[in-house]
């Protein structure tokens, strides 16, 4: 396998606590309309539907690809980077890599810990059902690897990676996907490991009541502008690595619930400016919750799928669903940097059109895209290159309103028929009017 000896790192140990081998035995999903009350089985775990349920088989059935650990894949090849990077830049006393590598833990998680645990707002978008997917109004299918920080820093651990596919409900087109991975990573330090022996605190004695824009009240400025270098000098260190000494960058501001401050780093990739990772100072609130009083904590994440499509070219995420052999021969030799993707070949496209009446006059108020989305990608697989509203008109006299919606087909290794697409877009049509109670035109 190309990337990491792990044997020459026997403390970097790929992690197997709770290791997920899917076997599914879907019994069913909940639906639109009304979700079944049958139970969904997952490796001898049973989850029951309620109003919340929206998970379907289609999307269940990439639970078991671990594409990310696959020999060869892409996207294990720009994960095995990073952990080399992280193991040979941190080293223990005694010389051992000083980060835990997790890349197995189970997707499916409770919303406490993908919401709450991170201090996500009841209110956040995110939380929306049209937005993630669930099992229930209890548990779902993780929107980030930054779900286990929390269970990680709990159980002991201040220095790990993890790295695991993550679920959300999204458009449809060359760059997004329902399904795609995320490397996390957390740096914990007390205040031994930042300031050694000098006379130097974490947390201020008396914090302020109000937070500033540089840094959380608790912490001292010392501490907050050590670890803010150490963050950059890494995760520059870490782009450098992955695009060349040369690549152009630049810190941009942001705002994520669970770090403050928080910046974004971008690149310049193919005359335009590529965001590659978040990262920020970790809420103490969140240290707090886990038994860390006096520390002070640094994260970041990114997602491989973006970072392999900027580094080999690669056009289309789905291809990084491909078993075809054509796509995964080319990263045989480690895909060292330079390598470009060659397309295997360019099939030609089938574009359909579905249009629809929404049921009554305020239906277009509460009609939301994603839900179409995942139909459309339920029945149609990745044959589906992209959906995006045609048009849209409102009948003056009637009130009603009707969308048209365009649906472009392309296979990515054979040629598509017009009459296998036709039964394939009927299908879509057929499910449409069935679950969303629309009259198709």
């Amino acid at each position: 396998m190309p990337g990491v000896n792990f044997a020459q790192f026997p403390r970097f140990s790929r992690v197997s606590q709770r290791i997920f081998t899917c076997s599914l035995s879907t019994k069913a999903v909940g639906e639109t309309k009304a979700p079944s009350r049958t139970a969904i089985e997952i490796n001898h775990r049973l989850y029951h539907p309620d109003e919340w349920t929206n998970v379907n088989p289609r999307i269940l059935s990439f639970l078991e690809r671990r594409i990310h650990v696959q020999p060869h894949h892409p996207l294990s090849i720009v994960r095995q980077k990073i952990v080399q990077f992280f193991g040979e830049k941190y080293r223990n006393s005694k010389g051992n890599p000083l980060f835990s590598v997790y890349d197995s833990l189970s997707p499916i998680v409770s919303v406490e810990q993908n919401f709450d645990s991170l201090l996500i707002p009841p209110d956040h978008p995110s939380r929306d059902k049209s937005q993630s997917y669930y099992f229930n109004r209890d548990y779902m299918l993780r929107a980030h690897t930054t779900v286990h920080q929390a269970e990680l820093i709990t159980s002991g651990l201040n220095n790990f990676l993890i790295v695991g596919d993550v679920y959300r409900r999204d458009e449809i087109n060359s760059t997004h996907y329902p399904v795609f991975h995320q490397l996390d990573a957390v740096r914990i330090h007390t205040r031994k490991t930042l300031f050694g022996e000098a006379d130097l605190q974490i947390m201020e004695t008396k914090p302020r009541t109000h937070e500033e824009p540089t840094h959380q009240s608790c912490h001292t400025l010392e501490a907050v502008k050590l670890v803010e270098v150490e963050l950059k000098d890494t995760l520059l260190g870490l782009v450098k690595s992955l695009f060349g000494d040369k690549v152009k960058y630049r810190w941009v501001e942001t705002y994520f619930p669970f770090t403050h401050p928080s910046w974004e780093l971008e690149i310049h990739h193919r005359d335009d400016w590529l965001e590659v990772l978040g990262c920020g100072i970790m809420r103490h609130a969140i240290l707090d919750r886990c038994g860390h009083k006096d520390a002070i904590g640094i994260a970041f994440g990114l997602g491989l799928e973006r970072i392999a499509m900027a580094l080999y070219q690669i056009p289309d995420i789905r291809l990084f669903w491909s078993r075809d052999s054509g796509f995964l021969s080319q990263f045989h030799d480690n895909a060292l940097p330079g390598l470009t993707y060659k397309s295997v070949s360019v099939y030609p496209q089938c574009t359909n059109d579905v249009s629809f009446w929404l049921p009554g006059t305020s239906a277009a108020e509460s009609f939301d895209p994603n839900d179409l989305y995942d139909e459309v990608r339920s029945v149609g697989g990745d044959i589906v290159e992209q959906v995006h509203l045609q048009d849209k008109f409102t009948h003056p006299k009637s009130g009603r309103t009707s969308m048209c919606f365009r649906i472009i087909y392309r296979h990515m290794e054979r040629t598509l028929t017009q009459a296998e697409v036709n039964e394939v877009h009927a299908k879509i049509a057929q499910n449409l009017a069935e679950k969303f109670n629309v009259e198709i035109r």
